[in-house]
């Protein structure tokens, strides 16, 4: 069993991190971590976290215990975490390899990990927010995510996840920073060329496919498409991009299940950011 000790600390800890990063401006990396890594590391955030584990649900139960094991070497070497009780398990290691029979039993010895800063942070950060934005990104090779986590005016957790399970974690100091990395999901290629005529749209032309050949081609050319969704405790607007060789189109609806206050349009590079930003803090 797993003892942490560090994810629940107090964020004033982290005030040097969060000043070094705030006063830089702009979107500052942080760290990297894989699905393993965050299930060593605070496995409740498995189910508790709205970020996906891709990897994880590809592997076998004897897998993931090896991956585990992987991932806590790994943490260990990089620094990112200490066993504080690495003497007591080497003793129960050489045990274990003296007495094959013992292996299978329980040692009632708990894996004592002091976790570093940053990676405490992260975490805390990721399960913490009382907003957040969720972006998926479909594209031919699969599905990737990016999550805005909401903490105030000036900060903001943005963690992207990799349809391979890679977790990449960085601190924005405005919804404008954290505005730029979404728009780069849903518009890798910047297509984004100007602003178009909005149209109206409701329920029963969606559900139809009766939305205009300009919108209609939009979807089916689309090379990249972003799903981005609002988690709050009242439910927020989506914003659905279709990104094509030449253009993003967007569609944005104001409440889940509305039948209006459907708008279609195409948009250019400022009005992308300026959409997503007020999805992730309304003015």
């Amino acid at each position: 069993m797993m003892q942490n000790r560090d994810i629940d600390m107090d964020l004033q800890e982290f005030r040097g991190i969060l000043g070094e990063a705030l006063a830089e401006g702009g979107s500052q990396r942080l760290l990297r971590l894989t699905d393993e890594e965050i299930a060593v590391l605070d496995p409740d955030s498995l189910t508790d976290c709205v970020a996906p584990t891709p990897r994880l649900g590809e592997l076998s139960e004897q897998e993931r215990e090896w991956a585990y094991a992987t991932a806590l070497r790994s943490l260990v070497s990089r620094e990112a975490v200490e066993v504080g009780n690495i003497d007591e398990l080497d003793a129960l290691l050489r045990k274990a390899d003296a007495q094959p029979e013992t292996a299978s039993q329980p040692s009632g010895v708990d894996v004592d990990l002091r976790i570093a800063p940053e990676v405490s942070l992260a975490l805390t950060l990721r399960r913490s927010a009382d907003r957040a934005l969720a972006v998926e990104q479909h594209t031919s090779a699969g599905v990737a995510h990016t999550l805005v986590y909401v903490h105030a005016d000036d900060l903001f957790l943005v963690e992207r996840v990799t349809s391979g399970g890679l977790h990449m974690f960085s601190l924005a100091s405005s919804a404008a920073d954290a505005a730029d990395v979404v728009r780069l999901a849903v518009d890798p290629f910047e297509v984004a060329d100007k602003d178009g005529r909005a149209q109206q749209l409701t329920a029963e032309q969606i559900n139809a496919q009766d939305v205009g050949r300009p919108l209609n081609d939009a979807i089916n050319g689309a090379l990249v498409v972003g799903q981005l969704v609002v988690l709050a405790d009242a439910p927020g607007p989506l914003l659905t991009t279709y990104a094509t060789e030449d253009s993003v189109w967007t569609v944005h609806v104001e409440k889940p299940q509305a039948v209006s206050g459907i708008t279609a349009r195409p948009v250019g590079t400022n009005t992308l950011r300026k959409m997503i930003t007020q999805l992730i803090l309304p003015s």
